[in-house]
């Protein structure tokens, strides 16, 4: 920003507060790098990316290179001086800005620069006080850098036409900054025309920044030596983006305008001034709006695509359908990728989804990325995709694997199979020892960020993915097969329509097959049976494979604890492999060493084992997610009630069964210890089978009745029995009348209660009639639409 200007005789003095003073007006990269708020960036020149006066070569006197300033020292030009004192500069270990300009009054020329240490003077905020209480108003403010240097430069114009020095102070402050460092300063970064062609040539083939780097590091023989950090890499290829893509992008904003037009549902949102240079993009249409209440619970954002002869990032977050097929939540194309932008667009996809963020969410192994999300998913657990690490792993250790053809099954084998931290552990150490890699920098990196993208310590967290070994077809592009390294941004928004179709359908097809065809059982198993009607036709026959294998395992209870019998389940004959299950047969809950539920949402079958010897003879409905059965995108839960009517009295009878037999053996074991004990077991016993046979003469009535008197909770004597104000009348009638009036009204009880239930299977009938029927028509509309397609090509 620039001061009014401040009259002095015949002169004019201007402030320049910017970089290095007019050169660098439309990108603050201080701001970029302290992830400021995104505003409207109108397209800058290369300079303006490079961003400081380091695009003039250094002029250095004839002489001494190591050559201090001094006062009456002549420059040719202000941008010679200009040079020579960043120069200068860098030699030393300070970064330069201009400070001050004094223009003439008589024609406007600039007479007099004072070029300072960066470090010069104190911050002051927008209300032109020192900033002591800044931070309080600065949600992230960013960290103090002024110091008060004096340091400086200044040099005037003579009549001869030359720039002269008239003082100069070379005493700084503060501590300077070592060689190693400097290229990190501010003024002395500079993308040279060479490592521009570098980067135009790797981001064509599709390499993403910090693949650049990597490369130009190697190029130059350090990051010393490039002169830029990866901060600048980004910027240069933003702005390269931007000056490619010309007038594509005002179509692509037509497009989604004359969507949103159409339906107000629909929803786009575009950093930067849409009318003057689009920076990113962000739109998703009402299906994914709506899919994402049904399947929001894990989410994949992947930007590793290059879906255009811009190589411009694609980024889509999908997630996983009842079916297991990928389902879209929204799509981006990203022009800059910096912190600023990921925060902006993590943010917006919030908003989209009416403010509820995922259980989970997959992403590249990117640390610009990793930050944006610790910000804006505070809660959301934060996984690295394993598979891009593996594609990483061929490229960063390609010599290992050409010397060692069975590296790369040995990593996926300790990574993917390893049941235990500690089993992981222990085979990582002694993979990196075996083939010498202990001190490999990049492998070093991923071991530190372990806890993210291997498998063994995520599994307590939901990630809808059915197998850890294969790779999920979330992962996979929702995009494949419709656009590739030469579609233009024009053809994309075509392809991208035919993608949305095509999944439609396919989610279509489907839904019909797990309506119109019913899955063969296996098994005799009512479980089996309660399963097939639930889950989709996929999720059906991954959990009957679970089923299935139950069969080949053992389980022995190796331990009875209050709050539930653990047991050793392991397959015949491999008793050294053996997992572990914690029941609790009074809640029906379960848990497995191996966490498939927690990590997939289906049971494991060492949990279905427990189940099969301890006569669990119907999936529990807390087991049953909604989101894998046939109702997922029902607006009413079904799935609860659907299993209660199918298995009701299975069920039941099993909890009873479980809950009297765990009581009894109490009994027994407590009876055995000595004659007195047994006596008094025995004497409980009797009288407990005398009730029960008085109940089943009385239909269980006389039981609830005795139990109530006896738990002193339902007293029929002198005390008045009420229910809040209301009387039942119960002190003027005898014992005899009393247990008359009690029979009458638990038989008028049982009455409503039937009518309920009846109630209540017609409109889950009415329900799931619906439901079949809305599938029924859009597999009609989808062959109407397909006839309608063939009879228009011919």
């Amino acid at each position: 920003m620039e001061f009014e200007p401040l009259s002095l005789g015949n002169d004019v003095i201007e402030f320049d507060m910017m970089g290095l003073g007019d050169i660098d007006h439309s990108v603050d990269h201080d701001d970029l790098l302290h992830d400021s708020p995104p505003t409207a960036i109108p397209t800058p020149s290369v300079s303006d990316v490079v961003g400081s006066a380091a695009i003039f070569e250094p002029y250095i006197p004839e002489g001494d290179t190591n050559l201090e300033p001094y006062e009456g020292m002549e420059f040719e030009s202000e941008e010679a001086s200009k040079a020579f004192y960043n120069s200068y500069a860098r030699r030393t270990g300070f970064s330069t800005r201009v400070s001050m300009s004094r223009r003439s009054r008589r024609d406007g020329a600039i007479i007099q620069r004072s070029f300072v240490c960066a470090r010069e003077g104190f911050r002051v905020d927008k209300h032109g006080k020192p900033g002591s209480d800044r931070e309080g108003r600065v949600k992230r403010p960013r960290p103090e850098t002024r110091v008060g240097c004096k340091a400086m430069l200044v040099v005037k114009i003579q009549d001869s036409g030359k720039w002269v020095v008239s003082a100069f102070v070379k005493e700084h402050n503060h501590e300077l900054v070592p060689p190693e460092r400097v290229h990190c300063l501010r003024s002395h970064r500079h993308v040279s025309g060479a490592a521009k062609s570098l980067i135009d040539t790797l981001q064509g083939a599709g390499i993403g920044p910090r693949g650049i780097m990597s490369a130009l590091v190697k190029e130059y023989g350090g990051i010393k030596n490039i002169g830029f950090t990866e901060r600048d890499c980004r910027n240069y290829m933003r702005s390269s983006r931007q000056r490619t893509l010309g007038g594509d992008t005002q179509l692509l904003l037509d497009y989604l305008k004359d969507k949103q037009a159409k339906d107000p549902a629909f929803f786009f949102a575009v950093q930067g001034d849409e009318d003057q240079c689009m920076s990113n993009v962000f739109w998703a249409d009402p299906k994914a709006r709506t899919d994402y209440t049904y399947f929001g619970d894990t989410v994949t954002f992947d930007t590793t695509y290059r879906s255009n002869r811009y190589r411009l990032p694609f980024a889509p977050f999908t997630g996983v359908n009842h079916h297991g097929q990928p389902v879209l939540f929204g799509c981006a194309l990203l022009i800059n990728e910096s912190d600023a932008s990921f925060l902006w667009l993590f943010k917006t996809w919030l908003i989209a989804m009416s403010g509820r963020p995922p259980l989970s969410i997959t992403t590249e192994h990117d640390r610009v990325i990793s930050l944006a999300i610790t910000q804006v998913f505070p809660d959301t657990r934060h996984r690295f995709c394993k598979w891009h690490i593996f594609k990483e792993c061929q490229e960063k250790l390609s010599y290992v694997h050409c010397e060692h053809s069975n590296f790369e099954a040995e990593l996926h084998k300790f990574v993917n199979l390893t049941e235990s931290v500690e089993e992981f552990e222990s085979c990582w150490l002694s993979l990196i020892d075996k083939y010498d890699l202990r001190e490999h920098q990049w492998l070093q990196l991923i071991y530190a960020d372990r806890r993210q993208w291997v498998p063994v310590y995520l599994r307590d967290t939901f990630f809808a993915e059915i197998s850890i070994t294969q790779r999920s077809d979330s992962m996979n592009s929702y995009f494949d097969g419709y656009v590739n390294a030469s579609t233009t941004l024009l053809l994309f928004v075509k392809q991208y329509e035919k993608a949305l179709e095509s999944r439609y359908e396919k989610e279509v097809k489907a839904d019909y097959d797990t309506i119109n065809t019913a899955p063969i059982l296996k098994t005799p198993s009512p479980m089996e049976k309660q399963a097939a009607g639930l889950y989709t036709r996929k999720m059906f026959m991954k959990f009957q494979e679970e089923l299935v294998e139950t069969l080949t395992f053992l389980a022995m209870k190796v331990e009875d604890e209050e709050a539930g019998s653990i047991y050793q389940v392991s397959k015949f004959g491999e008793s050294h492999k053996a997992y572990f299950v914690r029941f609790n047969v009074h809640e029906m809950k379960a848990f497995c060493s191996c966490q498939r539920f927690e990590f997939s949402g289906l049971l494991c079958a060492h949990i279905l084992t427990v189940f099969r010897v301890t006569n669990v003879l119907t999936l529990p409905p807390h087991y049953i997610l909604k989101r894998w059965t046939r109702n997922a995108k029902s607006g009413v839960i079904l799935e609860e009630r659907a299993s209660d009517l199918l298995n009701k009295s299975q069920e039941s009878l099993t909890v009873r069964y479980n809950n009297l037999r765990h009581e009894a053996l109490k009994y027994v074991d407590e009876g055995v210890k000595s004659v007195e004990i047994y006596n008094v077991s025995m004497d409980a016993l009797e009288e407990a089978a005398n009730r029960v046979s008085l109940a089943k003469k009385n239909d269980g009535r006389l039981a609830i009745v005795s139990r109530a008197g006896r738990d002193d909770r339902f007293h029929l004597g002198s005390r008045s029995n009420t229910f809040g104000d209301h009387k039942w009348g119960f002190e003027t009638l005898s014992a005899d009348e009393q247990d008359k009036k009690i029979q009458k009204l638990e038989r008028q009880l049982d009455r409503a209660q039937r009518k309920c239930e009846l109630y209540r299977a017609s409109l889950l009938s009415v329900l799931k009639d619906i439901e079949e029927q809305k599938l029924q028509l859009s597999v009609k509309v989808e062959n109407i639409k397909l006839g309608m397609k063939e009879s228009s090509i011919v």
